[in-house]
């Protein structure tokens, strides 16, 4: 992926302006994001992305306040990259801007430490108000979202005892057929996923276990309780 960054070092920020990166793998929305964001005061983007792992290298390099996430990414995707950047920079607020609103999705950006999730049908003065909300340090939901991580934080409390906790719900119950000796075309049958959303997974579920291959993921799996009828 092509991505552009400047050296905050080249071009200081003039005004306190609030330094945004922009993560998407589709660059007609960045070059969008980027038109919209260059042209209202107090906003400045400092750098770009096409996927998770060039955002979290871009973020080194340019200290953003804000990233702008999306989550469907080649190599890294959004929910791991977030977790990375927050990791690394726990000043910068992520704000992911997607299509995907089910709800193990938004709790693992929660969880991965995001500060904000907007719907890609937003409007622009809502992402506009989210950058700027989470950059001040609040949390900002979309509306039609607000009601459910409401209930979500209130209500439901996180149990230590879930394995793995780092995994997407989906990506655990792909592990958990996985454990059990399950082909990628039984999980696919199994959970209704295409069979490349299966190897998308089980490729995420090596990555974040570190996984060195199929066999190894299968024995961390078992060892925390996976895999058994």
């Amino acid at each position: 992926m092509t991505d552009q960054t400047t050296d905050p070092r080249d071009e200081p920020t003039a005004g306190g302006a609030v330094r945004v990166v922009l993560a998407d793998d589709h660059q007609i929305m960045r070059d969008g994001l980027v038109a919209l964001l260059e042209a209202l005061p107090g906003l400045q983007v400092v750098g770009t992305a096409g996927d998770g792992a060039e955002a979290v290298r871009v973020c080194g390099a340019t200290r953003p306040d804000v990233v702008v996430m999306d989550i469907q990414m080649p190599a890294v995707d959004g929910i791991e990259a977030t977790r990375q950047v927050v990791t690394a920079h726990p000043g910068t607020a992520v704000v992911i801007l997607t299509m995907n609103e089910d709800d193990d999705t938004i709790m693992s950006a929660l969880r991965a430490g995001a500060r904000g999730y907007l719907l890609k049908g937003s409007s622009a003065t809502e992402v506009e108000q989210a950058i700027r909300a989470t950059a001040s340090g609040g949390m900002v939901f979309g509306a039609s979202l607000a009601a459910r991580v409401a209930d979500f934080l209130s209500v439901r409390p996180r149990s230590p005892e879930v394995p793995f906790p780092e995994l997407t719900d989906r990506e655990r119950e792909v592990l958990d057929l996985l454990a059990a000796g399950r082909s990628n075309a039984e999980i696919a049958r199994h959970t209704y996923l295409s069979d490349k959303s299966v190897r998308n997974a089980v490729s995420s579920i090596y990555g974040k276990l570190h996984a060195a291959d199929r066999a190894d993921a299968i024995i961390k799996a078992r060892e925390a309780g996976l895999g058994r009828d």
